[in-house]
């Protein structure tokens, strides 16, 4: 090795010296420098390395500028003046791997890797290069140097271990396990991985022992005992287990972890009742903090869901007990909830959601859960009752503003909706999505129309339509309500068009395109239209079945509308000229 290197390093001064315009391009010819050795760079005249640093900023200003031909133009001059030069041939091997050409990449890492050993970064992205290229032995050899050479870094360690355990090489990777334990200290996480080592190994023996040294070396700490101890019980020594248990116990007699242990030795052993006692001492302890009860539930939830009997009830009872306690951390309540929830018990849930908003005023999922609950029963008085505090407790929540103001709508209370929806605005940010705005400003025009205040909606509905040119809801309302007036009836075809369009199946949008096609005149394509809104559940409405009988009537067909409108009387229809159309048989305007 030693006549190689040297052999190398004259060839290279020889190279150099006679000023040979040597260049990735002429690549063939060049001394192959891999990462299997290293040589330094050749030292330049003052003048020549003026030249170099001149070109490889100037690349480096180029790629800047996305100027990638340029760059590369300028690294490859810079190999000609140095054809060593670490920095250029990294750079240039990034090239060539954007460009596919990993051959020429593979070459230009590995010398830049060789003649800047020292450099991690250029090691590590050749070691991700030879992973890519499955050439992990290669990867190998280059991850034991550096761990030599850079001893602060743990990451050729890592990577090793990976690779190691790829090959199933698992001899190798207790020494790497153990080379990490001298540089970070004895810990859990290396312990474990190593006792998981040894038994694919089947060398159960050193696998327990690995985790009874990890014991010793910290004795003190009750949880490796517990782990030992779960260890045990996982690998069927039952007794081994036991004792582990309760000697923390001793020590300890609330520890969480051993409680928890002991009740899934108890399960493993078939003892069911002492099982329930220990889960009820381990949850019903006021010394055990919610953040515990919480992780030992999740475990009760995902063994009864892994089991085949996955008995419900077991878990429901159990939070039942632990319901009938002083709670005073929202969580636990939660859990419950969405486990509940998990269950399609929706109704159960309720009351459990509302004791979680009454610890936690601020819980916003919870709420949204209650008010969800409400919506589907069509409870707007539920509705009102949970978001009127939601919106004092978190007053950004916009959900809780827009389901308010519907209830509220529902309950006729058309001041106390201007009011919510101006407050809702209040709180709106740049990362609102502008369909939310969007909506509080539709529900705001349909309550100005509620209230004769015409301009106020024609004004909330432009603002809608700004921040949302799509809300069909608003489209259609704006459209009808310009139709009832007969004014704007080109911008309001225009607008119910959109809404046709948007979902051409709608009657209610088809019904108002009608409308508008009829006060216009344009009898026959409104007749076309409202026997679509027909088609699609119009007859439902007495509305649209009455005018149906009146663009029935401008098509000359006076006996379909006078069935129309007939039709519409007998389903309670409030028309101020119906009577009279059906009286005289024809059209009369409102």
């Amino acid at each position: 090795m030693k006549i190689k290197i040297g052999w190398l390093f004259v060839t290279v001064l020889v190279l150099t010296s006679c000023g040979g315009t040597r260049s990735m391009r002429t690549a063939k010819t060049a001394v192959k420098a891999d990462a299997s050795f290293s040589v330094k760079e050749s030292l330049l005249p003052a003048e020549q390395q003026r030249k170099y640093d001149y070109f490889f900023l100037e690349a480096m200003r180029m790629k800047e500028k996305n100027e990638y031909d340029a760059a590369f133009g300028l690294l490859q001059h810079c190999l000609d003046i140095n054809p060593n030069a670490s920095s250029a041939l990294y750079e240039i091997s990034q090239y060539y791997m954007f460009l596919r050409q990993v051959p020429q990449g593979q070459a230009a890492l590995e010398q830049a890797v060789a003649f800047a050993p020292d450099n991690f970064w250029y090691s590590q992205g050749l070691v991700s290069l030879y992973q890519q290229q499955n050439e992990l032995d290669k990867a190998v050899t280059l991850l034991e140097k550096m761990v030599t050479r850079f001893p602060s870094k743990q990451e050729p360690l890592f990577s090793l271990l990976d690779i190691y355990s790829r090959q199933e090489k698992y001899n190798d990777v207790i020494s790497t396990l153990n080379r990490l334990e001298k540089r970070l200290g004895k810990n859990e996480q290396l312990s474990m991985e190593k006792f998981r080592i040894y038994l694919q190994m089947k060398d159960d023996k050193k696998a327990f022992q690995e985790i009874e040294s990890l014991v010793q070396e910290y004795p003190m700490d009750m949880r490796y005992q517990v782990i030992l101890g779960d260890v045990y019980l996982q690998n069927g020594k039952k007794q081994e287990a036991y004792d582990a248990y309760q000697k923390v116990l001793a020590v300890e007699s609330d520890n969480p972890m051993a409680l928890f242990s002991m009740a899934s030795y108890y399960e493993q052993t078939g003892q069911k009742e002492l099982y329930q006692q220990q889960l009820d001492t381990l949850l019903l302890n006021k010394k055990v903090t919610s953040d515990t009860k919480i992780s030992v539930m999740r475990q009760v939830i995902v063994e009864n869901e892994q089991s085949s009997a996955k008995d419900s009830t077991q878990v429901i009872a159990l939070f039942d007990r632990m319901m009938k306690q002083d709670i005073d951390d929202p969580q636990i309540p939660m859990l419950y909830s969405q486990y509940l929830l998990s269950k399609n018990m929706e109704q159960e849930a309720v009351p459990v959601l509302e004791q979680v908003v009454d610890l936690d005023p601020t819980n916003k999922a919870a709420r949204l859960m209650l008010v969800n609950a409400a919506v589907k029963k069509e409870d707007y008085k539920q509705i009102i009752k949970v978001c009127e505090p939601g919106i004092e407790a978190t007053p950004d929540a916009l959900a809780l503003y827009y389901y308010l103001a519907i209830a509220y709508h529902q309950a006729e209370q058309t001041d106390s909706v201007l009011s919510v929806c101006s407050r809702a605005l209040e709180h709106v940010t740049a990362d609102t999505q502008k369909e939310v705005i969007s909506d509080f400003y539709s529900i705001m025009g349909d309550v100005y129309h509620t209230k004769k205040q015409m301009a106020e909606a024609y004004a909330a509905y432009d603002s809608s339509l700004v921040y949302n040119p799509s809300n069909i809801g608003a489209l259609n309302n704006y459209a009808y309500y310009l139709s009832v007036e007969r004014r704007d009836l080109d911008k309001a075809e225009e607008m119910s068009y959109k809404t046709v369009k948007a979902e051409p199946n709608n009657s209610t949008y088809l019904d108002t395109y009608a409308w508008i096609l009829f006060e216009k005149g344009n009898y026959a394509e409104a007749r076309i239209y409202i026997d679509n809104a027909m088609k699609n559940d119009g007859e439902k409405s007495d509305v649209i079945v009455e005018h149906c009988g009146d663009i029935y009537f401008m098509t000359g067909d006076v006996e379909g509308a006078l069935k129309y409108w007939k039709k519409a009387l007998e389903m309670g229809s409030e028309s101020k000229t119906l009577k009279q159309k059906i009286e005289k048989k024809k059209y009369i305007a409102e």
